[in-house]
């Protein structure tokens, strides 16, 4: 995946089990549309600093998705979420500073949870196109195959019919596993790259 900026996506988003009921759909979105989502999750090594694997997989993805609905604080005493903020400067950093002129091509989404929330915490990103999901996983596939439309991404299928297939996938994956010794709360929290590996042989047998 390294050597495909032009196909790689950069995701920076939360990493609780909640918000994977977005994050699955968005991945199958993604790959449905032949690109390939890059995620700092898809390698796992205690010996490597988060942040310097994060600027790599920045350089190396020509487009990015940057979910900020969980930067609000949930209740009183708890600290806003400030890495993904963090992960959107970096980002747009490269796209500006950068001494090789390609990055100045990099697109990049805004995923919003709340109406509005984006521009309340971050004034700096007033006027910047944000799409909002409102925290639904059928929205977040509209909203992002709407922004492959809208970036030039060629023959994007409709997005009922990725939302139909995505939930054909996931029955599939579901009774292949639970025949195969997994319980179901392992099957909610498989490995990314598992996951993305078993998404990957799905479409290809459908011959998406």
């Amino acid at each position: 995946m390294a050597g495909q900026f032009e196909r790689n996506v950069f995701i920076n988003c939360p990493f609780d089990d909640e918000y994977r009921t977005l994050l699955k759909p968005l991945l199958f979105t993604l790959r449905y549309c032949n690109l390939s989502p890059r995620i700092a999750s898809e390698r796992l090594d205690s010996s490597e600093i988060r942040l310097d694997k994060i600027i790599e997989i920045i350089q190396e993805s020509k487009y990015s998705i940057h979910d900020l609905s969980r930067i609000k604080a949930g209740k009183a005493g708890e600290y806003y979420r400030l890495n993904m903020p963090l992960e959107v400067g970096i980002d747009l950093g490269c796209k500006l500073f950068h001494l090789d002129p390609k990055y100045r091509d990099k697109k990049s989404l805004i995923l919003e949870g709340e109406r509005y929330s984006v521009y309340r915490a971050l004034s700096d990103l007033s006027g910047a196109d944000v799409k909002c999901h409102e925290n639904e996983a059928e929205k977040i596939v509209e909203s992002v195959r709407s922004w492959l439309v809208e970036v030039g991404q060629p023959k994007i299928p409709g997005p009922n019919s990725i939302w139909d297939d995505f939930n054909f996938f996931n029955a599939d994956l579901n009774d292949m596993l639970l025949g195969n010794g997994f319980k179901k709360s392992q099957i909610d929290t498989l490995p990314i790259p598992e996951f993305i590996g078993f998404m990957d042989q799905w479409l290809e047998a459908r011959d998406i």
